[in-house]
């Protein structure tokens, strides 16, 4: 195999993990999320703003690692 098709086969494969990855985390957010909200309906609105915090910050991490995969595919 040449070393660009090794490069394009390992920036899939990371684009792939990292994909899969961030909504594994997110989907556990909500989760937690909507429990939290269950249970404490009061606390809702502070749950929401600090869920969409943290989906946002796994969202920016994920298009960091999406970007070093495509680097790395294109180098």
């Amino acid at each position: 195999m040449e070393a660009t098709a090794v490069a394009y086969l390992a920036a899939g494969f990371g684009a792939g993990l990292v994909v899969l990855g961030a909504a594994f985390g997110i989907g556990k957010l909500a989760a937690a999320a909507m429990d939290a909200s269950g249970r404490q309906p009061e606390v809702a609105p502070q749950v929401r703003v600090s869920m969409l915090i943290a989906a946002a910050l796994i969202e920016g991490a994920t298009f960091f690692a999406l970007a070093i995969c495509i680097l790395l595919a294109l180098k």
